[in-house]
């Protein structure tokens, strides 16, 4: 077993603790988000699905802030950006959307209230951003021709699961420095070991011939996605800390909310989407 902490500042600092509940939760639905990734549009209808119950977690922590979305505004530009995406139209349209977005905000939100006008309408546009857009990257991944779309999108939802755990598991085993104070249970050695080992499983991965990856892009892969997927993983803590609340939800035993479970599937599906382009991986396809 580890030493104890040292320093009194540091006493706790072990990583998310791993319980049965969590491990039984986590392995059932990765089964089953892995199992619609086959089917394109089953796919998608989970994406639009994780897309509306983010907004609405979002949306509450908004609430609580003193602020709450343009909900409506704010579910119809979640729901615009997945089935767009999924339509292959998303390309050609998301401008019109955005339009659309901004002006429809800033108008309804001058019938609520004067005071935090400026707040509400900013919050609604960025919540329409962080769920929707975000989301539509693995839209992306999945649409790529032959059967690189399955394959990748396979392997980013890998990547960015083991992240998850792997950090979790190297930080309750080594932990010993608190990585931010934003969330104090997450360590620099779990950290750490999360971004050494998905980079080491990402180039497994890029091993198995039919990925047609090089093993050198497999390792940046793994990094680049693990890198923004703990990125996701602060960002929403920061926002459950200024909210002052422990979880968005209660939605997913053992869990919280389905926002706390997807975070960093926002931020890492954008980066392995982008290093995709950035390793001319997407252009050898």
């Amino acid at each position: 077993m580890s030493q104890e902490v040292a320093n009194p500042a540091l006493e706790g600092v072990r990583g998310n603790p791993i319980t049965t509940r969590r491990i039984v939760v986590g392995l059932i639905l990765a089964v089953f988000g892995l199992a619609t990734v086959f089917n394109p549009w089953t796919f998608y209808l989970l994406l639009l699905a994780i897309g509306l119950a983010c907004i609405y977690e979002l949306n509450a922590l908004c609430a609580i802030k003193g602020q709450p979305l343009e909900y409506p505004i704010a579910v119809v530009g979640v729901a615009a950006y997945v089935v767009l995406a999924g339509l292959g139209l998303l390309h050609k349209w998301e401008g019109v959307l955005l339009a659309a977005i901004v002006i429809a905000t800033f108008w309804i939100g001058m019938y609520g209230e004067q005071m935090g006008y400026f707040a509400r309408t900013a919050y609604t546009l960025l919540a329409v951003l962080y769920i929707g857009k975000s989301l539509s990257y693995f839209v992306f991944i999945r649409e790529l021709p032959g059967n690189s779309g399955l394959l990748l999108a396979l392997m980013a939802i890998v990547l960015i699961a083991m992240t998850d755990v792997l950090g979790m598991v190297v930080g309750t085993l080594f932990g010993r420095h608190r990585l931010t104070r934003i969330s104090p249970k997450k360590t620099v050695e779990g950290s750490a070991g999360a971004l050494i080992l998905v980079a080491a499983l990402g180039t497994a991965i890029a091993s198995w011939p039919q990925m047609h990856l090089a093993l050198w892009q497999g390792a940046l892969l793994g990094l680049f996605t693990a890198v923004a997927a703990q990125a996701g993983d602060l960002v929403e803590s920061a926002l459950k800390r200024d909210a002052g609340v422990k979880d968005t939800g209660t939605m997913i035993q053992g869990h919280g909310g389905v926002l706390d479970r997807f975070d960093s599937y926002l931020f890492g599906g954008m980066a392995f989407f982008g290093a995709l382009h950035l390793l001319g991986v997407l252009a050898v396809q």
